[in-house]
């Protein structure tokens, strides 16, 4: 006899034979309720950005040339890229404008600018801190100086925010 020769009946009482005395099982133990897998997502993506932004110290002071525009080059990173960043060479890709916030809250912009940049392997951005009193244009430098993934900075060109933005050229990584 062939497997495809079995009619419907002779099914359904193989499977009535093969059930027979079984009964169904009372579930108390687990709980029917899952919650969402997106709210799960949505979490473990906030604890993976705490986990890379970084920390700015307001302690640390690195030091760096008072004269001139304000500039800054990872000793790693070639005289020549500081140049090419000065001139105007790489455009900004990224804009972030800190005018009105607390140093607080403009180190938590940096902080997701910079992960943002990295993630869409952006080379160069643009950080406006303003004239005003000056505060966050003296810290913004010594926070960019402490992130591994800055190679240097520069006071922008006239056409990308003159003395009140710096572009930052950053570290792309593959």
């Amino acid at each position: 006899m062939t497997p495809t020769s079995f009619s419907e009946d002779d099914d359904n009482a193989l499977f009535t034979a093969a059930v027979q005395g079984v009964r169904k099982i009372k579930q108390d133990t687990i709980s029917p309720y899952r919650p969402p897998v997106k709210v799960n997502a949505q979490r473990q993506m906030v604890r993976k950005e705490r986990a890379e932004a970084h920390p700015f110290s307001d302690v640390y002071e690195p030091y760096l040339d008072q004269e001139g525009p304000t500039r800054y080059r990872d000793p790693d990173t070639s005289a020549y890229e500081l140049k090419k960043l000065r001139r105007g060479d790489y455009p900004p890709e990224f804009f972030l404008d800190l005018h009105g916030l607390t140093q607080e809250q403009a180190k938590d912009e940096l902080s997701a600018l910079l992960l943002a940049a990295k993630r869409q392997h952006v080379q160069c951005v643009s950080v406006m801190h303003g004239h005003g009193k000056h505060i966050l244009k003296r810290k913004l430098p010594m926070w960019l100086v402490q992130h591994p993934q800055v190679l240097a900075f520069h006071q922008a060109t006239r056409s990308w925010g003159g003395d009140a933005a710096l572009l930052v050229l950053l570290r792309i990584e593959p």
